[in-house]
């Protein structure tokens, strides 16, 4: 991150525990924030119809964007970054409830449904004291979030000395074109030593999780209303149409169809 954010305060929502009030939810509006490291009892459900976030869990980086919710079990620690304005919605669900529910934190792609039972559930007016009907939607919500699964936008990260040195380079420098041999050098392992590390901590190659990399920083300068062209020449693309090619291939659509996409989801 280039730019400061201010700390954002963590919810008392996520630390309530209440068999009786199985869900509860909240929005607000948040600018340049970051809500630091931590874990709450309750899991919790998160949904920006505008803006984008960048969520950081112990062993993965999703970027989160309007067409997305994320979903995170109770109990995992996990960073947030609202970055610029977010319309931030969330609801919190109690453990007497998420036995059945994912037990890993993902993104995902998110149904106008399930948004509208987010935006219902925000609604009620006393939690402790729900309605038939309103409980009716509760359950309703907890069906569909069995549901969901991950999206592939999402960057493995790793513990390992070695390889988390080389992580933490390629993401300082998104635009780099250097091979997977210079990065060995600096690591002082051979390349082979290196590519294993890859296949073996992140499930992908040095050239998969690169390319990954760069979807994920493009999704989010995307989110920022950058132009095409601009986020090509950031990415270290020496021609926009290289660009559109690699994520068109990855993702199944164009940048410019992508942005459409966000903007009917709003």
């Amino acid at each position: 991150m280039n730019k400061d954010y201010q700390t954002y305060p963590i919810q008392s929502l996520g630390f309530l525990i209440n068999a009786d009030v199985p869900v509860t939810g909240y929005s607000e509006i948040i600018t340049d924030a970051v809500c630091s490291s931590h874990s709450h009892p309750r899991a919790q459900l998160i949904y920006a119809t505008n803006g984008v976030m960048k969520v950081i869990t112990p062993d993965q980086i999703w970027v989160v964007n309007p067409l997305q919710g994320f979903w995170l079990p109770g109990g995992v620690a996990h960073q947030v970054y609202f970055q610029k304005d977010v319309s931030m919605h969330s609801v919190f669900v109690d453990p007497s409830v998420a036995g059945l529910l994912p037990s890993l934190s993902f993104a995902f792609d998110i149904s106008m449904f399930l948004k509208q039972l987010i935006f219902k559930i925000i609604s009620f007016k006393d939690i402790e004291n729900t309605s038939i009907s309103e409980k009716r939607i509760v359950n309703v919500f907890l069906d569909e979030l069995a549901l969901i699964s991950p999206s592939s936008t999402f960057l493995p990260t790793s513990n390992h000395d070695k390889l988390k040195k080389v992580l933490t380079l390629l993401m300082e420098d998104v635009s780099s074109k250097y091979t997977v041999d210079y990065y060995a050098d600096i690591s002082c392992i051979s390349s082979r030593t290196l590519s294993r590390l890859f296949v073996k901590e992140l499930g992908m190659n040095f050239s998969d999780w690169r390319i990954r990399l760069k979807l994920i920083e493009a999704i989010k300068k995307l989110g920022e209303n950058q132009s095409v062209k601009k986020i090509a020449l950031d990415l270290g693309y020496e021609t926009t149409s290289a660009f559109i090619y690699m994520f068109k291939k990855n993702l199944g659509k164009t940048p410019s169809h992508y942005i459409l996409e966000q903007h009917k989801a709003k």
